[in-house]
């Protein structure tokens, strides 16, 4: 790490967060150096990391640092400054794509194995795996998420609302779950103890009594929580037949995961979905698909593109899709359906979009039509489901009036589930799985069939205090909270052993619901217009943060995120990247970057307010100013819009410099700050016609970056920066 860390760092991402970083960021680096502040870059991008990865494989000159590992320590400092941009969590199809990319840049990386055989295939398949699903956030997140609507968004949303569905009391649109034998079912959870801190291994024993290590060199602290559970296979696969077979006529099919995210679970379930939904198919067909490289795990897309060339199969799969319910469609007019790739299945995009719309996805056909969603796992399902039987009661909700849904999440140190995949295994046989201390406690044991999903999550005793009492510092300011723990789930039980004595020492009531119980509170609270903080654990931290500000603001992207960081440091993430592969096709194909980055503004104003509180004065006068910028971007209509001609990234972009110039120069707690940019604003009024002429000249035709995963610097840079005038002033 350099001698001198950096005052802000802004992370170096992926797709249309990266592109709109081409257009912002020279803008925050000549604002931001007028006052003394350098802003640095640190690559965390997929295309980064793989390359970080393999040093060994490429040429001095094409070399990069581990980025992310320099960020994993500076996290723990008081002197971070981070803002973190919505980065891929890569799937498989992902990663080996990105993958080709840079080998046809001219990087002589390995292909990943996806059946290793060597030592050598398994050293090069660990360090991909390493990269795989949510390999960045459980780096980075060395603190607890305070994550609202800045005010002037909350505002301009009351007052200008966006679109919502009606409900029908009567619709057909549901959450079916699993009838039970799932992870939440079969959940063991325990606090470890002075006598039982220390290492511990996960050992798996079939039916013979052949023993195999899982996992060894584990650590346990004294006052962690450490799960165990298991998902039935047989009963997954019962559990999607009896679904499918129950779907009435005009209703989709639709499954809801996180196959990014839980990169080990939750590509094995869809892969379940998939294999059962063409059961027929491959029961036919199984043989030779297994023989062209398919896995079900990959999706339908994966297999429409090996028999592309076989009519007798293209013919046979049409076939087989026609004789099952209709799909919930990602791109009806691409014919991507549900099924077609595990990383389009991301369950905190696609279940809010249904809710918002009333209840409705959009079929094969290209029309609206009522839904069933499945979500196998009972820990969450019944947050989907409270929520629409909600609206079937009451009818859409009303977004001029409504009050405001924030959430703090348990996410420190790798909490709970997303910190799970080097502990979750497909098991191979029958067999029995322990978790085996040290001292020789066996922790938890577990009964397993073949193909059973096992795992174990844990989460550490300082971030579940320090969670604790960011929750209760919230409810003070907020008024209206609730604790989303279920006394009869196995985990949330040890975290009440932690939350109640906190809420008696702190005098505080806070009260405690399970998930289904806390959704009706919430909905019930924020329809009455109060502002109403969720205190929740990391999975749900991830699901609510989409799925109330979809409801309320139209939008995940606009959320403030505050990672008030352990050692006192500060990560500020800039809101859901789920929407960024659209954006970017619609940039090459149209040269129309929708991308909305009001949540990199809002996350730029916190920071430079955590470093003015360093003693850096004039770091407070830029943060107010973004502030006023962004509230003003916002009253006077420049966000971003859908269709080539109307406001776009780089045109907001140009609107939020203009009117951070003015606010500066405008301000009086720094005489200095304000004669600099006094020029600079009048500069930016001036070139106003010229620089928006400038940045749509090239609008509706197609362009080149250079890459997907790795653009070319200058091709992107000529894309997103066309105007000379506005570079002239900006510098």
């Amino acid at each position: 790490m350099a001698d001198k860390t950096p005052d802000i760092i802004y992370t170096v991402v992926d797709e249309a967060p990266e592109l709109a970083s081409a257009s912002l960021l020279p803008i925050v680096r000549t604002f931001a150096g007028a006052a003394g502040i350098d802003v640095e870059t640190r690559n965390i991008s997929v295309a980064g990391r793989i390359l970080a990865a393999f040093p060994d494989y490429l040429s001095e000159d094409q070399r990069v640092s581990d980025d992310l590992a320099e960020l994993g320590e500076l996290v723990k400092t008081p002197e971070a400054n981070v803002i973190k941009l919505p980065n891929i969590s890569a799937s498989v199809p992902q990663l080996t794509a990105a993958i080709a990319e840079l080998q046809a840049q001219g990087y002589a990386i390995p292909d990943y194995p996806a059946d290793p055989q060597t030592d050598t295939d398994r050293d090069v398949r660990a360090r991909y795996d390493a990269i795989k699903g949510s390999a960045v956030n459980p780096v980075l997140r060395e603190g607890n998420s305070d994550r609202r609507a800045a005010k002037a968004v909350k505002e301009y949303a009351k007052k200008n609302p966006h679109s919502m569905g009606d409900w029908a009391s009567d619709s057909k649109t549901c959450v079916a779950a699993m009838p039970g034998n799932d992870f939440f079912a079969n959940e063991k959870s325990a606090t470890i103890t002075a006598a039982q801190a220390g290492g511990a291994k996960i050992i798996f024993t079939a039916a013979d009594g052949t023993e195999t290590v899982l996992k060894d060199g584990l650590t346990y602290l004294e006052g962690e929580v450490v799960d165990a559970t298991f998902l039935s296979v047989a009963t997954l696969r019962q559990y999607i037949k009896d679904e499918i077979a129950s779907i009435e006529p005009g209703v989709l099919f639709s499954v809801h995961l996180k196959a990014t995210m839980m990169k080990v679970s939750d590509p094995i379930i869809f892969g379940h979905f998939v294999s059962v939904y063409l059961e027929d198919f491959i029961a036919k067909h199984g043989a030779e698909v297994a023989a062209l490289g398919w896995n079900p795990n990959a999706g339908i897309g994966d297999l429409e593109t090996r028999i592309a060339d076989k009519p007798a199969l293209v013919a046979d799969l049409a076939a087989a899709l026609a004789s099952r319910p209709p799909m919930y469609m990602v791109n009806s007019d691409k014919g991507i359906t549900n099924l077609h790739v595990p990383s389009d299945v991301i369950i905190d995009a696609s279940m809010p979009a249904v809710i918002r719309a009333g209840g409705i996805g959009w079929g094969p056909d290209g029309k609206a039509a009522p839904t069933k969603c499945c979500i196998p796992d009972n820990s969450y399902a019944g947050v989907y489901d409270e929520t629409i039987r909600y609206f079937k009661e009451t009818g859409k909700l009303d977004v001029t009036s409504c009050g405001a849904v924030s959430n703090v999440g348990l996410m420190a140190q790798k909490a709970e589930e997303y910190g799970s995949h080097p502990t979750t295994f497909e098991l191979p046989s029958a067999g029995v799985v322990r978790i085996v201390l040290d001292n020789g406690d066996v922790l938890h044991e577990s009964a397993v069939e073949a193909g059973d999903i096992w795992r174990s999550c844990t989460v550490k005793k300082a971030p579940i205090e320090d969670w604790i009492r960011l929750g209760i510092r919230r409810f003070k300011a907020t008024g209206r909270a609730a604790f989303w723990l279920d006394a009869n789930r196995a985990h949330d039980a040890e975290l009440i052993k932690y939350v109640e004595p906190a809420l008696q020492a702190a005098g505080v009531a806070i009260p405690i619901m399970a998930p289904r119980e806390a959704t009706r509170y919430t909905l019930v609270e924020m329809r009455k217009g109060h502002d109403v903080v969720t205190i929740t654990g990391n999975v749900l931290r991830d699901y609510l943060t989409d799925l109330f500000p979809i409801l309320e603001l139209g939008t995940s992207a606009k959320m403030l995120s505050i990672v008030s960081l352990m050692q006192s440091g500060g990560l500020f993430e800039t809101g859901a990247g789920g929407s960024a592969p659209k954006h970017v096709q619609q940039l090459v194909e149209q040269n129309h970057l929708r991308w909305d980055s009001l949540g990199e503004f809002c996350a730029l104003g916190e920071s430079f307010k955590f470093l003015a509180d360093k003693d850096r004065p004039k770091a407070a006068v830029l943060g107010t100013a973004v502030e006023d910028a962004t509230q003003k971007v916002l009253e006077e209509g420049h966000s971003p819009e859908r269709k080539v001609g109307q406001n776009d990234n780089r045109t907001s972009h140009y609107w939020f410099a203009r009117y951070w110039a003015e606010a500066l120069a405008a301000q009086s707690d720094d005489p200095e700050l304000a004669a600099h940019f006094a020029p600079l604003a009048v500069a930016l009024a001036e070139g106003e016609a010229a620089i928006l002429a400038e940045l749509q000249a090239d609008e509706g035709k197609a362009v080149d970056l250079g890459g997907y995963y790795k653009t070319d610097p200058a091709k992107t840079a000529a894309v997103m920066r066309p105007s000379a005038t506005l570079n002239a002033i900006i510098g």
